[in-house]
């Protein structure tokens, strides 16, 4: 005897807020909301999407792989606060400063250090 169960079907729940069970609990929240930034902060952010994509066009080295980390923890930490800590844009100074034939070469890296006060 086939049973009279009804199909259910998902589709994309991207950006959705559900709950299924007795005791679950559905909370929504904010999904690809920017954080808000300065006007700085925002050039900044900018800067450095710029920086890290020029980095994939030149040779890998380990110095080009720390520098796009930090670029990367950079655009992340703005991304979620709208702001950078100091201890970050230190690294990323060391860093620039470390890769001077790059900020030589790339235009990027040279707006990026600019924005940094190298």
């Amino acid at each position: 005897m086939a049973s009279e169960e009804p199909n259910v079907r998902i589709g994309n729940v991207s950006r959705s807020t559900f709950a299924v069970g007795p005791h679950a609990r559905a909370v929504g929240g904010h999904y690809d909301a920017p954080a808000p930034r300065d006007e700085a902060t925002g050039e900044l952010l900018e800067a450095v999407r710029a920086l890290r994509a020029d980095l994939s066009r030149v040779r890998q080295s380990e110095e080009t792989a720390r520098l796009d980390e930090a670029l990367a923890d950079t655009e992340d930490e703005i991304g979620r606060t709208g702001a950078v800590d100091e201890g970050r844009l230190g690294r990323l100074r060391r860093l620039l400063t470390d890769a001077q034939a790059l900020t030589e070469v790339l235009a990027s890296a040279g707006t990026v250090a600019g924005l940094l006060g190298i």
